[in-house]
Parts: C-alpha cells; sequence; structure tokens
C-alpha cells in the first residue's frame, strides 16, 4: 500500500516544507514544523475579494457604509464606531475573562432590529440557555446553532441570511475537505478563510472568537489575524471585576482603542469614566504615588503609578513592574542616576499601574521617575498633583502629543497642578490649575524639591 504524502507546517506563519526542518524556512521560527498529511485539493483557491477590472484610484467612488452599533458604547467605541458590513472581527482573551458573555448580550441588543445568528462550537443551547437567564436575556430571540463541520455552518448562514454572526470559537471549527484535527493550523486558516470569504460576499459582519496560548497570543497561525479586518485582545484579571478590551488592529478605525467593562452579575457594563475607576485611592497622601495622564487611543485617561523603592537584600536588586516595561524602567533608572543624581544600583525598585492597565506610550516616564523618587525621599506628593512628559536619554523633557486634551481630562476630574513637558504648555491654562512646563529633569527634581 503506498505510504500517505506528507507536508512539514510551520505553527508560526503556516509556511509548508516537504521535509523537517529544525528552522522554518519561510519565518526562521525555530522548531515551529509539524508532520501533517499532504491533502489533495478538489477545487482551486478563491479569492477573498470580488474578481473586478483595473480601475483608477482617483474614478473610483468611495462609499461610506453606515455602521451597526451594538447598543454598547464602549464596545462600539473599539470598533471604530460600530460594526462594518461585510467586516470579520477577531476577538481573544483568556478562558473565563468575559467574551462569550459580551458578545451574547450584544446579540440580544442587536436582535430587537436585525437577523443575527449565534453559533457555538464549545458549549450546548442548554449552557447558552443558563447564561442568557443568569444575565437577565432569557426572553430575547436569538437563534443558535451548536455546530463545528464548517460546510453546515455555511449552508445555515445562508440559509438564515443574518446580518451579524457570531462563530464561538474558530478553533473548534473544521472542514471536510482536510483530514486534520480541529484546531491544527491548517483548520484553522481554511475555516477562517472560508467564513472571511462568506462574510465579504454577503455583506454579513462575522464576529470570530479565538483562543490564546499561555503567553497570550492569540492561537494558531499568524495568517489569522491578517485574514481578520478586526483583532480584539481581551484584558484584565479574572480575580478583577473589571475587564479592558483593546484593538490592535482596524481596517475600519484608530488602533489601541481601550474599552473598560464591569464584570456584574447582569453581565458586562461599560463604564464612561474610566479615569475615576483608576484614581480611585484614599485622600491620605502616601509616598510613592503619582498619577499620570496617558492616552489610550483617543481618550485621555488618569492612571495612579505606585512606587516602592527598598534596600536590596540580594546581589542583583530586582526592577519588577506590573502594566509598565521592565526595560524602559531600567533605562529611566540610569537616566534618573545619570542627570539627576539619585543612585538606584543597591535598591529593589517595585513599579505598579494601578487598575490592571497596561501602559505602552513612553508619555508615563515622567510620572515613574517622580513616583520613585517619591517613594526614594519617603516624601508624599500634592494629593492634586498630575504629570505627563516623555524622558530622553540626555535627560530632557519631550513634549507628548494630545497635550491639551490630557490637561483638559486632568482638569474635568479636580487636579490643581500639573507637571508637564514645557512644549506642551497652552496658550491659557483651563481655570483653577496651575501647569509648571519643565525642559530637563533636573527642572522637574527642582520642582519637586519646592513643594
Amino acid at each position: 500500500m503506498a505510504k500517505d504524502k506528507t507536508l512539514y507546517t510551520c505553527s508560526e506563519c503556516g509556511g509548508q516544507s516537504p521535509k523537517w526542518q529544525g528552522q522554518c524556512p519561510h519565518c526562521l521560527a525555530w522548531n515551529s514544523l509539524s508532520e501533517a498529511v499532504a491533502e489533495v485539493q478538489t477545487r482551486r483557491f478563491k479569492s477573498l475579494a470580488a474578481k473586478g477590472e483595473v480601475q483608477r484610484l482617483a474614478q473610483v467612488q468611495a462609499r461610506e457604509t453606515p455602521r451597526i452599533a451594538t447598543g454598547l458604547s464602549e464596545f462600539d467605541r473599539v470598533l471604530g464606531g460600530g460594526l462594518v458590513p461585510g467586516g470579520v472581527v477577531l476577538i481573544g482573551g483568556d478562558p473565563g475573562i468575559g467574551k462569550s458573555t459580551l458578545l451574547l448580550q450584544a446579540l440580544a441588543i442587536l436582535a430587537q432590529g436585525l437577523p443575527t445568528l449565534y453559533v457555538s462550537g464549545e458549549e450546548s443551547a442548554d449552557q447558552i440557555a443558563l447564561r442568557a437567564n443568569r444575565l437577565g436575556l432569557g426572553d430575547t430571540d436569538i437563534p443558535i446553532l451548536t455546530e463545528i463541520r464548517l460546510e453546515a455552518i455555511l449552508g445555515t448562514l445562508q440559509g438564515e441570511r443574518p446580518q451579524v454572526a457570531v462563530v464561538d470559537s474558530i478553533q473548534t471549527v473544521y472542514t471536510e475537505a482536510l483530514s486534520s484535527a480541529p484546531g491544527s493550523v491548517s483548520q484553522v486558516r481554511e475555516c477562517a478563510q472560508e467564513l472571511t470569504r462568506h462574510a465579504k460576499q454577503t455583506g454579513t459582519t462575522v464576529i470570530l472568537v479565538g483562543h490564546v496560548t499561555k503567553e497570550g497570543t492569540l492561537a494558531g497561525p499568524r495568517v489569522l489575524e491578517h485574514i481578520v479586518d478586526t483583532v480584539l485582545y481581551f484584558e484584565g484579571d479574572t480575580g478583577s471585576s473589571f475587564r479592558l478590551i483593546r484593538a490592535f488592529k482596524n481596517r475600519f478605525g484608530a488602533v489601541n482603542e481601550l474599552g473598560v467593562f464591569a464584570m456584574t452579575d447582569k453581565g458586562l457594563k461599560g463604564v464612561n469614566n474610566p479615569s475615576a475607576l483608576f484614581l480611585n485611592r484614599s485622600e491620605r497622601e502616601a509616598p510613592g504615588s503619582c498619577v499620570v495622564v496617558t492616552q489610550e487611543g483617543t481618550r485621555p485617561l488618569l492612571v495612579e503609578i505606585q512606587a516602592l523603592v527598598d534596600t536590596a537584600h540580594t546581589p542583583t536588586p530586582r526592577r519588577l513592574t506590573v502594566g509598565l516595561d521592565p526595560n524602559r524602567l531600567a533605562m529611566l533608572l540610569a537616566v534618573l542616576h545619570r542627570h539627576g543624581g539619585m543612585a538606584c544600583f543597591d535598591q529593589d525598585v517595585f513599579v505598579n499601574a494601578v487598575g490592571g492597565v497596561r501602559i505602552t506610550e513612553p508619555a508615563a516616564d515622567l510620572a515613574v521617575l517622580m513616583a520613585v523618587v517619591s517613594s526614594m525621599r519617603n516624601r508624599a506628593l500634592p494629593h492634586k498633583l498630575a504629570v505627563f512628559g516623555e524622558i530622553g536619554l540626555s535627560g530632557e523633557i519631550r513634549p507628548v502629543q494630545r497635550g491639551q486634551e490630557r490637561l483638559k481630562e486632568a482638569a474635568k476630574l479636580g487636579f490643581t497642578q500639573i507637571l508637564a513637558p514645557k512644549a506642551n504648555l497652552p496658550k491659557q491654562a483651563p481655570a483653577g490649575v496651575t501647569v509648571k512646563g519643565v525642559e530637563t529633569l533636573a527642572e522637574a527634581l527642582e520642582f519637586l524639591r519646592g513643594l
């Protein structure tokens, strides 16, 4: 009997090789090739977009497609204003974070005026009904399909013609054209392409739920994120009642938008003023605490930064961060030593962004160092002081984007003193607010001494 032909598929990029190698020849990833039986293609590959003739860009009439509001303001914000007809959204997150709960709530609102469909490959209809009853959505008329075979799902989509469809999850769906198991690289890639092709041809908005790996990235081939139009990540500690949803890719809106939800006994509720959530602190002034005005997408946020500096009891001092980049903290401590005259080489430094938010922009540099200096001196900063600014390696305080919006957000929440880069000084400060502009780290430290 003839032996089946095998191919080796890369789990990182989806590339194929006729023989096993330690390194993928396509993306150069190590130990990522896995053996699979070569599939006999019964049909040719199809393009995701409709075939058309060559056109001149200046002659193309761009049409603004009205978005579909989900009824959840924070979800719509992350999507860029709502769902786009024919768009494909991929949402990932840790197990139990609230992905299915959020989508069930959104479909319950959309089903009141639009045809919808909820496809579940992980739960039975009884389990979905129990969740709906807990959320108070038991009377909502949402069509439910418990199926994992792609051909059956596509047939139902053709028959029901929903305007919004949810597939939970893409790792459980398989196609009969391939013999590999559900969740494999080839199955996930082929099923995602077929669902995306259906969405583009019929105008149905498809929302795919994706599993994540232990590193927190979406499971499956990287091509999965390239196929879809929008990639959303659920963040937050499962032990906390707050959830953050962030857009990492959006062809129809801005990326790095942030939506904040609170998990209640009736499901996820949007938090319209997340700055008040992250600033839920006592009136007592404590050393090592500083408020930063950060920017998440188009939304300014005020987040409390806490720092603790303690004598190191090991030969190698520790540098630990929660919600911040530890490599950037090490760089900032070097700048503080060189241009501020304050050494931490024999101190353990711990920095935390309160509330579970993750700050990636460099505008938090100045606030981090102010919190570290406050902890080192054991001297509390004023309770109504907010700080923002980027610090360069030469000790200069560099300006940041959207400075005016940051100042307005801080003034709205009652802050009366703001330490900011001199280049971000406004022509007229908000009423009741004193803005101090600094150009170097030495000026910022001198400002702290005068408080």
